[in-house]
């Protein structure tokens, strides 16, 4: 098992989530390797060219990426982890805004100065506010693969042609009529 590839106990939660393999025409690669090719994928930046043999042949994890990114997988995977998270009570849905990129208006100066009141953690006096790490990590993980196929892999629907360049009059030869 290499340094990203997932865990036993990372499996064990994913796996219940994959689909079933092999409907199309045969016996699909095992989705673990798989998976953890796309993983590596994602934490190195490689070519598809370049994944290791370990993770089997390179055009085996890249239509399956592609596959999972255009029917939606991913994102399934993400929101079923994210579900299970959130139904066991370990997700803190609070947003945290970087007060960096938050400026006061001119009359906002001169606030009080007395400090605010401390309020409790959601589900801190139950103890429910503990996050199950595996899930979280692979929550995290998921979310790195599906916003990187909404940014690589996926093209958009408005995009322009492949190619912009168009042809000058007298440059090349001339269209047949």
């Amino acid at each position: 098992m290499g340094r990203g590839d997932l865990t036993n106990a990372e499996w064990d939660r994913l796996e219940s989530f994959l689909p079933p393999g092999g409907a199309r025409g045969g016996r699909w690669s095992d989705h673990r390797r798989v998976i953890n090719g796309v993983l590596y994928r994602v934490r190195t930046g490689v070519q598809w060219r370049d994944l290791p043999e370990r993770f089997g042949p390179w055009e085996t994890v890249y239509k399956r990426h592609r596959r999972w990114s255009a029917n939606g997988t991913w994102q399934m995977l993400l929101s079923r982890i994210q579900a299970a998270e959130d139904a066991a009570g370990r997700v803190d849905w609070d947003v945290s805004v970087d007060s960096t990129a938050v400026r006061a208006h001119q009359h906002a100066a001169g606030a009080r100065k007395a400090p605010p009141a401390a309020v409790p953690q959601r589900g801190a006096e139950r103890g429910t506010n503990q996050v199950d790490p595996v899930l979280r990590k692979l929550a995290v993980r998921l979310e790195e693969v599906v916003r990187s196929a909404s940014v690589w892999d996926v093209p958009a629907e408005d995009s322009p042609p492949r190619s912009t360049l168009s042809r000058r009059g007298g440059a090349g030869p001339s269209p047949s009529s």
